[in-house]
């Protein structure tokens, strides 16, 4: 009788090692990673950590500074510095998307490192990769996130380096610049941000968080070149505006969404509006919103009454809500008040 190859012992072995997986260090350190994020006990976890720093994958090496940064392990900054240094010497080859370069910057000025050397290197890096399309600038948040690092050191230049960040081509690293200039750039920082609202920027998002930097300290001057935006022909421009000035714990800023609501019709706009005055958590908007409960449009009363059930407001605002429902007297807009505080 004759056996066939695949009948006999070695194709039978062929076979069976054929169907076994295949080894893959990088899933396996992967998992083990883990494993130790989901371990209440910290002992050792230092000493797991700094051995997946030194890993040949960027993934691995990633996720083990995210897990250090999520478990606050201050000691292994130093090991961030070097695996930092590390990716560095050939970030293209080693480091696709700037995955770990990214996740080693987050983690570091997470917890406060200050010194200026990575965060220089970092401001600097471009990494262009292939997609679909043109070729992506892979290190656009790291640039980003480094431009935050930065004004945070005693570098001499600090100011101007991120500062030129904000013409950088890509949308993420000019946002972080802005950013780092609105929480330590100072009045030198201020300025810069006015003069790229003046300017404008493509992305509107940009443009946008130069208006919540200027409204970080909202003084008269701040609010009041912030508000000419209230009135602009580009909508999220318009809308970005009113929800910085919004956000902004200001009377002043209060005082622009008032007049801007009342020469406000209805549409988008004026939900906007809403929102900013609803979660300002100021006394004047506030009433100024209960005036309006009582006398608006029964449809914006219903806006109202929602956008302020929405902030979970306390006890005593509840009831102030509920005492101008009773004032009006209309039984939709008691409904909806039912609806709004139900349990």
């Amino acid at each position: 009788m004759c056996m066939s190859f695949r009948d006999s012992p070695l194709g039978s072995a062929s076979i069976k090692m054929a169907k076994m997986p295949k080894h893959d260090p990088i899933q396996e350190s992967l998992e083990q990673l883990s494993t130790l994020r989901a371990a209440s006990d910290d002992a050792g976890l230092s000493g797991e950590l700094r051995g997946f720093l030194r890993n040949r994958s960027n993934l691995v090496i990633a996720k083990a500074a995210k897990i250090a940064g999520e478990r606050r392990v201050a000691g292994l900054v130093p090991d961030l510095v070097v695996a930092f240094h590390k990716l560095m010497r050939d970030p293209a080859r080693v480091d696709k998307r700037c995955k770990a370069l990214t996740e080693i910057v987050t983690v570091l000025y997470a917890m406060d490192y200050t010194e200026p050397e990575i965060y220089l290197q970092g401001l600097r890096h471009v990494t262009m990769e292939g997609s679909f399309g043109p070729p992506v600038n892979a290190a656009a948040h790291l640039r980003g996130l480094c431009a935050q690092g930065l004004t945070r050191t005693s570098h001499p230049t600090a100011l101007e380096d991120v500062t030129n960040l904000l013409v950088d081509p890509e949308p993420p690293a000019r946002i972080g610049a802005v950013r780092a200039l609105a929480a330590n750039g100072g009045p030198a920082g201020a300025i810069a941000l006015r003069l790229k609202a003046l300017t404008g920027d493509r992305e509107a998002e940009v443009i946008a968080e130069c208006f919540s930097g200027l409204m970080l300290s909202p003084s008269e001057n701040s609010v009041s070149f912030v508000g000419r935006y209230v009135d602009s022909d580009d909508a999220e421009i318009a809308e970005a505006a009113i929800l910085a000035l919004g956000a902004a714990r200001s009377a002043r800023a209060v005082v622009v969404l008032k007049e801007k609501w009342e020469i406000t019709i209805r549409g988008r706009l004026k939900k906007v509006l809403l929102l900013a005055l609803a979660s300002s958590r100021s006394e004047d908007a506030l009433n100024f919103l209960l005036a309006q409960l009582e006398t608006a449009q029964a449809p914006i009363a219903v806006e109202i009454l929602n956008a302020l059930a929405a902030q979970r407001p306390t006890a005593s605002i509840r009831q102030s809500i509920e005492a101008a429902v009773q004032r009006r007297g209309d039984q939709i807009l008691r409904d909806a008040c039912s609806a709004a505080f139900s349990v």
